[in-house]
């Protein structure tokens, strides 16, 4: 055994050659069995890439890796290919594995996360077109895709009810306005489809072959009415239930009533809570470990999916600093419904939870059981932060010599933006950094407005911009655009408190949270915003690459939580940086029963971490409370310009 380098079993008797052999001594000797240890692997398919990550019992990441994904863009149409994401994600699970030293038989429960893209596949399985171009390979409607805009304005005409679960309008990144559009548009795929999946959803079906939707993704995006089930069912019961969310009239009122027939066979029979395990596990096809399989044992659990963003507040949403060393203050039902979610990557996802349901204009929700089961989930969102970085950036002409001296230093590019920043801050006696954009002011719309305006016709706008194509110039916008998504964010929160939420707590995790003038800037903007709607925002949570070395009950975990109480209102780091690889990873230990549910998974494998406080200058509030007016007027700005002209054309 110490040797041999074999996977831990549960079956192998730790005894040597002199006693297999005696039969007296093996009818008298009780062998001692290997605790096989439990490890739970997430899987995360963005927009850019598959990523899997391994996790322990304590909620620790033992190893993680990425592969690339594909992707075609041609004006509004954005696609990938789901042969090409299952490839990828095979070779981040083999990577993972080796990277951890985690044998395929170690592996105890699987989850899946994914971005909410739209999938069409045949009868066989096998990809139908959803391109103009008719390649087979593109069958995959990613969930930035604005192809459908017009399709989910006519929608929206209707007032059908369910709207009112959508913040009272679907956006052209929901599901029923693609639909519609692939009938509309590409008659013939149209007539191939077998199946209409949620990515997240078809790769768990691609993985277990059961057909079972998720609570998550029908009610998120699809307009199913997840509390059809309120009196039904309780999570803990843990079966499938039948589709009775659909809304048949709606499906039919919008043009879309084929796919009602065969008992909404296309587009979902059945659902279940997130992390309900699905048929008889990993199939043998899914998990043997050839090239484009995972390399597992079949019948691995494998929990019904989330949405990444959904994933990610599973990951983070009980990574709360606890008073006493039993974690008491966490069993309050209640506490949870105090908190924000920020999930801060391509787009960023803004989630809280009530127990009641509350109806927020502009947001979209709420949706029940989508999240965290049995409680009401609201959802607010910019469509573009990191992808609207990455824009600003690329397109600007001192983009290439940056990115080469970034490269020579061997720190990535925001690095070194985040050091001219800090240099120009001293050079030129900057009071604090954030006033170097004193006269530069981003409005961040340029893929429209999820949230709270609820406008896919908006549009970006900077102000203050000059013939200077410095590289001090480019960081300079780099930090006005960083501190628009953070006014956004801000404009979302007291949105959401002005109609009923009592939020007081941030968490969030993505990649942008790794970078510290992001986490700053959200701190200094929202940290310190005023009593706007009867409540304050008391404190933060960001999930960021952070050694932790305290321990629940330890007493550097008690000093966080002691800083609740401290104007100031710092921003608290949760543990883990790979959360939404972790919230698929919950998702997995539920379905392989090491938990009862999810809320107790999340409540077992979250923690807390290190603390970054806002500014306590008073100049800086002002300054931010300023700038948060100008960035307000830009849009009402832009809609007056809007009437202006379309009065002129009319």
């Amino acid at each position: 055994m110490a040797g041999g380098g074999r996977p831990w079993s549960d079956t192998i008797p730790l005894l040597d050659s002199s006693t297999r052999f005696s039969s007296v001594e093996m009818a008298t000797a009780v062998p001692l069995l290997v605790p096989r240890r439990s490890v739970f692997l997430g899987v995360d398919v963005g927009t850019g890439s598959a990523r899997a990550g391994l996790f322990d019992e304590d909620g620790k990441l033992l190893g993680s890796a990425s592969s690339p994904i594909q992707i075609w863009k041609e004006g509004d149409c954005v696609e990938q290919s789901s042969t090409d994401i299952w490839h990828s994600i095979c070779a981040a699970v083999k990577s993972a594995c080796a990277l951890a030293n985690v044998a395929g038989e170690e592996v105890t429960g699987l989850g899946f996360a994914a971005t909410c893209s739209l999938v069409a596949v045949d009868s066989e399985g096998s990809p139908v077109s959803v391109s103009w171009s008719g390649d087979s390979r593109r069958n995959v409607i990613v969930w930035m895709d604005h192809r459908a805009v017009k399709q989910a304005e006519r929608i929206n005409s209707y007032n059908s009810t369910v709207l009112q679960y959508c913040g009272g309008a679907l956006s052209p990144e929901m599901q029923p306005p693609k639909l519609l559009w692939m009938k509309e548009n590409l008659q013939e795929s149209w007539s191939m489809v077998f199946k209409w999946m949620d990515l997240s959803d078809w790769l768990s079906y691609r993985a277990t072959g059961d057909d079972t939707r998720s609570l998550c993704t029908t009610v998120c995006k699809w307009t199913y009415l997840g509390h059809a089930h309120m009196q039904q069912i309780k999570e803990k019961d843990s079966r499938d239930m039948e589709a009775c969310g659909w809304d048949d009239d709606f499906w039919e009122e919008i043009g879309l009533g084929d796919l009602v027939d065969g008992h909404h066979a296309k587009i979902g029979r059945s659902v279940a809570f997130p992390g309900h395990a699905l048929g008889s596990g990993l199939t043998p096809t899914a998990a043997k470990a050839r090239n484009f399989e995972l390399g597992l044992v079949a019948g691995t659990p494998v929990g019904t999916s989330l949405i990444d963003a959904h994933a990610g507040g599973v990951g983070v949403m009980e990574s709360v600093p606890v008073s006493d060393p039993e974690g008491n203050c966490s069993l309050d039902e209640e506490a949870i419904c105090r908190r924000m979610v920020l999930v801060c990557g391509t787009s960023t996802c803004h989630m809280a939870v009530s127990k009641s349901k509350l109806f927020i204009p502009g947001v979209w929700g709420p949706f029940w059981s989508a999240m965290v089961p049995e409680y009401w989930l609201t959802e607010g969102g910019q469509s573009a932060t990191g992808a609207l970085l990455d824009h600003i950036i690329e397109n600007h002409v001192a983009s290439p010599r940056l990115a080469n001296r970034a490269a020579t230093q061997g720190i990535s590019l925001f690095q070194l933006l985040n050091k001219i920043l800090e240099s120009m801050m001293h050079g030129m006696g900057s009071p604090f950094l954030a006033a170097l954009t004193d006269d530069i002011h981003v409005l961040p719309d340029f893929h429209g407005n999820r949230s709270p305006i609820a406008d896919p016709k908006a549009k970006g706008i900077v102000c203050g911009l000059t013939l200077d194509t410095s590289e001090k110039q480019l960081a300079l916008l780099y930090l006005a655009t960083v501190q628009g998504i953070a006014y956004g964010t801000r404009h979302i929160v007291e949105h959401c408190n002005a109609h009923e939420h009592k939020i007081d707590t941030l968490l969030a995790c993505g990649g942008l949270s790794k970078n510290p003038i992001f986490i700053q800037e959200h701190a200094d903007i929202i940290g310190h915003t005023s009593h706007y709607s009867g409540f304050s925002i008391g404190w933060f949570m960001f999930s960021i690459c952070i050694e932790w070395t305290g321990t629940r009950g330890s007493s550097t975990y008690l000093g966080c939580a002691q800083l609740i109480g401290n104007k100031g209102y710092p921003i608290i780091l949760p543990r883990e940086s790979e959360s939404v690889l972790l919230g698929a990873a919950i998702l997995g230990a539920v379905a392989a029963k090491n938990y009862s549910s999810l809320s107790e998974a999340m409540k077992a494998l979250n923690a807390a971490g290190q603390v970054v406080h806002p500014s306590k200058d008073p100049k800086v509030r002002k300054y931010h409370d300023a700038k948060y007016r100008i960035f307000r007027e830009l849009y009402e700005q832009q809609l007056s310009h809007r009437s202006i002209m379309a009065q002129a054309l009319a």
